[in-house]
């Protein structure tokens, strides 16, 4: 055990983890001397990534100066120094002095930058490399996959962000963010900080679907909770637009790339509802070779138009949260990530699953882990949930949030709880004999609701509570706004 501790205890191994103070003099110095350092490097270069912290203190104080159009040079620096113990036991103001006379020239300036960047990711690799060795070898509790769960969250973020952990977040970096939040809503004429639905009027009661939160979507079967997850992902992907940004790096502007977990049904389920959407041509039909010529060609064509959509799919049946965690993670490491759809909560397993919990613990701790990983990639994550029997039992087939299956922890860890419900469902099965007095007062009623839907807002963490009407389209199995569903049967 005692060799495990040495990486921890032994000084003079930490006095020569990987670092160049050369390098960081000669950026700073750089930095004092031409400002516009700053701008080719505040992308990626974060102040804690300096070896001496005493410089991650005058490059913080510098970006917070030049942030705000102000000069950030040795006499200006000098103010905000005069009582810094660090800065003092190092030469005091006139170390800032020295930094000047050993500036790098402001071309190279970004290549110290990069290396002072670098250095700082092999620390945090033998950090959590150390942090490993150590756990594994002293942790007799904990499982191996949950530990190898642990590690590779903390090597996304450092991929991610250059820190294996973010820690305390200040104040003015969250109203910045909070700012750029209300910025993007005011950008788009439609007011939604998030990314849209393609369903208006479900985007004016949310304000789109909002990076972070978790979503859950419920439903009885045969409500139709596949088919607007469907229906959302698709109008995302098929919206996506980016901005190549200086380091090659997309940055999405529009729509964005979909992650879709379909723990139920296939791939090809799923495609085949997507070309039904598209094309308008009845997913039963492509399924049974019922179509013609003519809809062989527009479903040949619709493929060939959608088949580069940025919308990933895994149909993996079973998936241990840890696994999809994983992947996505990957998904957006390899082509970026703006929205994950999870189809559906109660078919993903735990990590527990040998502990012998009860089901309420395991669907608790799935949506935990689904609420973690929106917050850490920073997307919106929408999990469908069934509805328990109870809801047929009432007069009032509305769904409430007490008829979640599990509900206690769904409830409790969602942002927001959203139920499909379609009050045809219901009144079909009702359907009287076509040869009594009632079948034509029950005709007439079912032909007004037959093709109207209600997302019924349960709980909003962010917002009001409320209902979205919207159209649905059966053979299609499509959602849309009930303008846009008399519009294409005007044309």
């Amino acid at each position: 055990m005692d060799t495990a501790l040495a990486p921890f205890e032994d000084s003079a191994e930490i006095e020569t983890a990987p670092h160049n103070l050369d390098a960081e003099q000669a950026f700073l110095g750089a930095l004092l001397y031409d400002n516009e350092c700053f701008h080719r490097v505040s992308d990626w270069l974060k102040p804690e990534q300096f070896y001496d912290p005493v410089h991650g203190r005058i490059y913080e104080t510098a970006r917070d100066l030049i942030g705000r159009g102000s000069l950030a040079d040795a006499v200006v620096l000098k103010t905000h120094f005069e009582r810094d113990d660090g800065l003092r036991e190092i030469g005091g103001a006139t170390y800032l002095a020295v930094l000047v006379e050993s500036a790098a020239d402001s071309a190279a300036a970004p290549e110290y930058a990069r290396l002072i960047y670098e250095l700082s990711l092999k620390r945090e690799l033998i950090r959590i490399g150390n942090e490993m060795s150590l756990t594994a070898g002293t942790d007799s509790e904990t499982l191996p996959l949950k530990l190898i769960e642990t590690i590779e969250q903390q090597l996304y973020n450092l991929a991610e962000e250059g820190s294996a952990s973010k820690g305390f977040v200040s104040f003015k970096d969250a109203l910045a963010d909070a700012v750029e939040s209300a910025a993007a809503a005011y950008e788009r004429d439609g007011g939604l900080s998030g990314i849209s639905s393609g369903l208006k009027s479900l985007d004016e009661k949310l304000g789109g679907l909002h990076p972070s939160d978790l979503i859950i979507l419920a439903g009885r079967p045969s409500m139709g909770k596949t088919a607007l997850a469907t229906n959302i992902a698709f109008d995302v992907a098929r919206n996506y637009e980016f901005e190549e940004m200086p380091d090659g790096s997309r940055k999405t502007t529009n729509g964005g790339v979909v992650g879709f977990f379909s723990l139920e049904m296939s791939a090809e389920q799923l495609a085949t509802r997507l070309i039904a959407d598209y094309t308008g041509i009845p997913g039963y039909m492509i399924r049974q070779g019922t179509i013609d010529a003519t809809q062989y060609e527009e479903i040949r064509d619709g493929v060939l138009e959608i088949q580069s959509l940025p919308l990933y799919i895994d149909d993996t049946g079973g998936l241990p949260i840890a696994s999809l965690a994983a992947r996505a993670r990957r998904l957006k490491r390899t082509y970026g990530l703006d929205l994950i759809v999870v189809d559906y909560l109660q078919l993903i397993t735990s990590s527990n699953t040998r502990s012998g919990g009860s089901r309420v613990e395991e669907v608790s701790e799935v949506t935990q882990n689904l609420k973690a990983l929106a917050k850490e990639l920073h997307v919106p994550v929408i999990a469908l949930s069934q509805l328990s029997r109870q809801v047929e039992n009432r007069e009032d087939k509305k769904p409430q949030l007490s008829d979640l299956r599990e509900s206690g922890s769904i409830e409790q860890d969602a942002d927001v709880v959203m139920f499909v419900y379609r009050e045809a469902y219901y009144k079909e099965r009702e359907k009287p004999r076509e040869d009594t007095p009632e079948y034509l007062a029950w005709e007439e009623e079912f032909r007004i609701i037959e093709k109207l839907a209600e997302v019924i807002i349960g709980k909003q963490r962010h917002g009001a509570i409320g209902s979205a009407k919207v159209a649905f389209d059966g053979a299609r199995t499509k959602f849309s706004d009930i303008e846009s569903r008399f519009d294409d049967q005007q044309h």
